[in-house]
């Protein structure tokens, strides 16, 4: 849950500045300012925690460390893109996309008790995919739906 602070501190932040910068609360701006930030950061963690995101990724597939720089700017690109009018609803139904993609990831993880911050198997398991995961994963797809799609 400590990554939605970023989510919420960030929309809180930005609603305030345009409120008193532009005389009134500019929520779709807010809204896509703080999932940007958000998936920028979580992206950007891709590189400080590779060898435990690579884990997170079946034995099958092959060149796990490819893939998880690769996600990694697709999350960066992403953000970026929700920052854009123009991209902004391709953006944000392409990151739905991606979230259920890595949501399928997340259950594998949990399953196999994948600490990504240490790269070891002392994760916590099934617990923090339905205490954690799960309502973060329908705040971030709802998040992404209002403000990159609906209001947009």
């Amino acid at each position: 849950m400590k990554l939605l602070t970023i989510l919420f501190a960030t929309f809180i932040l930005a609603l305030l500045g345009t409120k008193i910068f532009q005389g009134d609360w500019n929520f779709l701006f807010s809204g896509n300012l703080g999932m940007a930030v958000f998936i920028i950061f979580t992206g950007l963690a891709h590189f400080k925690f590779q060898k435990g995101m690579a884990m997170m990724i079946p034995d099958f597939i092959p060149g796990k460390l490819f893939w998880v720089y690769f996600t990694g700017i697709i999350e960066i690109a992403a953000g970026i893109g929700l920052m854009i009018p123009s991209i902004r609803e391709l953006t944000a139904f392409l990151l739905l996309i991606f979230y259920v993609l890595v949501f399928v990831a997340n259950i594998r993880s949990s399953k196999k008790k994948v600490n990504i911050f240490k790269a070891d198997y002392t994760g916590p398991g099934m617990g923090y995919l339905y205490k954690e995961r799960i309502p973060i994963q329908i705040i971030l797809i709802a998040w992404t739906w209002y403000f990159g799609i609906y209001l947009n």
